[in-house]
């Protein structure tokens, strides 16, 4: 069987997002977004798989992926890679962007292009509200070096004593309170409206000399380090797991460099310092032509005052299934509600929790959370519930990589208010996206429960496009309820009828639908599957699908980022097609659907098809069995087949291709679809609630 690497694949999907960045149809500001983003992958990239391949490496490891190669090998195919990458990341920079939004009056400043008055307001600046902030750490020959911090801009300074000519070595941190860019108002006088920009390292750079009387700055340099990141509670070992993640989070401080990042033009003696204080090889070394720390640039795409440089806003819809004033209760108990985000609102997610939380007949919530926003009305509609006598239980995932800081804060915020915690299941990621109400009604207790694709966070539920699912069917909340017990209490995830586990059912249920399909291709019989996953890297779930093509079977794929199944003309994998959508909203939802003689089988996940999701973490794939549910999800997997503007193909080496509209085809753009057809949605109810007359009964008043 051919596969494809999964280090390279990830690397071609960051490519999709910086052609879009290259795009130059796009309004200005939504290129610099793109550009800003694919610098904020790579930032994880380095410090998760390049770091994993690292201690790989360290370790003695040649053991080899499904493409055959060695850690040693996969670094170096990523370095030859992401040097192109960053090549083609500071020439369109260089060449396009800087130059564009200059002419739009954004106007990155250097020491060399500021005035006399600019200068002036920065000295100022630097003075009041920088030089306190800021911790120079002396390179001493007689004392250890102290840990300088990754992912964060530090000035590497050159300084020459005026007593005695010696020469010695300083590193600034950049503050993390301070802003990257430093915004400055014209200085002209000619009307112009021009805002300047100065990175806080060139202002840093302009007036260090302040911080060290009687010495000289001879040169300066920033730099930036990526340390490994795939860093680990050993579970066996941990009595307290909220106190060993606060001993991972500080390891990943000092833990080995995987990446520095510096200019190209800078001085050698500060480079040679630079990397024998970082520990940096040679294959560790990326020189930049331009400012550091691209993800940066987030802040510019996002300037208030430069709308027409950005495309128009997209606001998520009101649901026509949920009704304006009417408890999300009195609805689920009559119908299902399955909402496609970020098309449409969150708001009806939120409600069900903010509701559960007031509502006298509500007496017990239990929730997964894995990632939240920093400010949650998540969080506090389960604070609210607990202090309102509601037994509340939540399994809060502390190894959620990056967040682990943010959640171990929650956890502490809901653990105060009275809310029993879980920290998540030994030995594996809990990734599962779950909510379970239970109400008292009438002396029956009845439960209701929210089940998704994506995190119960509210930011990202306007950036990512999920899929939300709400019920009071018996079997899915009989089964939520087997699925707290497993995860809280120990028990075994068994006895399951309608919600499919992971890391005990869903491989062997995905294999058994694939195989399902190939017997029927076999057979003569139409066979098809469709589906939507952000990766595929499992080989069992690979070979099946290559035996499924094999068979017959007409299989289309949505992946979104890695993609280890190799596309081509081979028997196995010439009835596979895989197209990949990048567009405004990062597509996160997973959908499953299986024609299954003509009576599809559908279905909702929070796992991707990876073995990491498969087989070592606990996930969720929810059966979507109500006819006009199924058929939402069938034509959301439809609709990416049939874009013609934000979609690529990918090829058999891995790589990607744009799909052009062919001419005289109509224009079709999925997310574009889906914003308009939830749009049209709301608008119709909304009609039809103005011009429908509903009569108080006796009962309402």
């Amino acid at each position: 069987m051919s596969f494809v690497n999964r280090e390279l694949s990830w690397l071609e999907f960051n490519q999709r997002v910086l052609d879009e960045a290259l795009r130059e149809s796009l309004p200005l500001l939504e290129r610099v977004k793109f550009l800003a983003i694919t610098a904020s992958n790579l930032d994880e990239f380095f410090q998760v798989r390049v770091g994993g391949l690292h201690l790989m490496r360290t370790s003695g490891s040649r053991k080899r992926g499904i493409t055959g190669m060695t850690p040693t090998q996969q670094l170096l195919k990523i370095r030859e890679r992401a040097t192109q990458m960053y090549q083609d990341q500071y020439t369109l920079l260089n060449d396009e962007l800087l130059p564009k939004i200059k002419q739009e009056g954004i106007i990155l400043t250097h020491r060399e292009n500021l005035t006399p008055l600019q200068l002036q307001m920065l000295s100022d600046r630097f003075d009041e509200g920088i030089f306190p902030l800021l911790t120079p750490l002396a390179d001493d020959q007689y004392a250890p070096m102290p840990s300088l911090p990754a992912m964060r801009i530090i000035l590497a300074c050159e300084l020459v004593n005026n007593e005695d000519d010696s020469h010695r070595h300083v590193f600034i941190p950049m503050p993390e309170q301070l802003p990257r860019f430093i915004h400055l108002p014209s200085t002209e006088n000619n009307n112009t409206s021009n805002e300047y920009l100065a990175p806080t390292e060139v202002i840093v750079a302009q007036f260090c000399d302040e911080l060290f009387p009687d010495e000289t700055v001879k040169s300066t340099m920033p730099f930036r380090i990526t340390r490994n990141g795939d860093i680990a509670v050993q579970e066996e070992d941990a009595i307290d797991l909220a106190g060993e993640m606060e001993e991972v989070l500080a390891a990943r401080k000092t833990s080995n460099t995987v990446r520095l990042e510096l200019p190209n033009k800078a001085p050698a003696s500060l480079k040679r310092i630079v990397r024998e204080v970082t520990g940096a090889s040679p294959p560790e070394l990326y020189p930049v032509d331009g400012p550091l720390a691209l993800t940066d640039f987030m802040s510019i795409a996002f300037m208030p005052g430069y709308d027409d440089l950005r495309d128009d806003s997209w606001q998520p819809q009101p649901s026509p299934a949920t009704e304006p004033g009417e408890s999300i209760f009195t609805t689920l108990a009559e119908k299902d509600i399955l909402l496609n985000h970020p098309y449409e609102s969150f708001e009806p997610v939120l409600r069900f929790l903010e509701e559960a939380a007031t509502d006298p007949e509500t007496i017990a919530i239990k929730q997964v959370l894995y990632r939240t926003a920093s400010e949650s009305r998540v969080i506090d509609a389960l604070i609210k519930a607990a202090e309102n006598g509601k037994q509340v239980t939540v399994l809060i995932e502390l190894k959620a990589r990056f967040d682990e800081a943010r959640n171990l804060s929650h956890a502490d915020e809901l653990q105060r208010a009275g809310v029993q915690i879980v920290y998540g299941v030994k030995g594996l990621k809990t990734h599962a996206k779950i909510a379970l109400v239970i109400r008292n009604e009438d002396g029956q207790l009845k439960r209701y429960v929210h089940l998704g694709t994506g995190n119960y966070n509210e930011s990202t539920s306007r950036l990512y496009t999920d899929i939300s699912y709400l019920t009071s069917l018996p079997a899915y909340g009989k089964d939520a309820s087997l699925f707290f017990n497993a995860v809280t209490g120990r028990s075994k995830l068994t006895r399951f009828r309608k919600i499919v586990p992971a890391p005990t059912h869903m491989k062997p249920r995905l294999l058994e639908l694939i195989a399902a399909e190939a017997k029927r291709a076999k057979n003569g019989e139409p066979a098809k599957i469709t589906a939507k996953v952000n990766s595929l890297q499992d080989q069992e779930i690979i070979e099946a699908l290559y035996e499924a093509a094999k068979q017959g079977v007409k299989i289309r794929l949505n992946i979104r980022g890695i993609c280890c199944l190799k596309t081509g003309n081979r028997k196995e994998a010439k009835n596979i097609e895989v197209v990949s959508v990048i567009d405004r909203y990062l597509e996160h939802a997973r959908i499953f659907s299986f024609h299954h003689g003509g009576r599809p089988l559908v279905f909702i996940a929070s796992a991707d098809w990876m073995t990491r999701n498969l087989d070592k973490r606990v996930e969720l794939m929810i059966p979507i069995e109500d006819g006009p549910s199924k058929k939402r999800l069938i034509d959301i997997l439809d609709a990416a087949f049939k874009d013609n503007c934000n979609a690529f193909r990918i090829l058999d080496n891995g790589s990607s291709q744009r799909i052009e509209r062919p001419k005289g085809k109509k224009r079709f753009r999925m997310q574009e679809h889906l914003q308009n057809q939830a749009r049209t949605a709301a608008k119709t109810r909304a009609h039809e609630r103005s011009t429908t007359f509903e009569p108080h009964r006796p009962s309402d008043l």
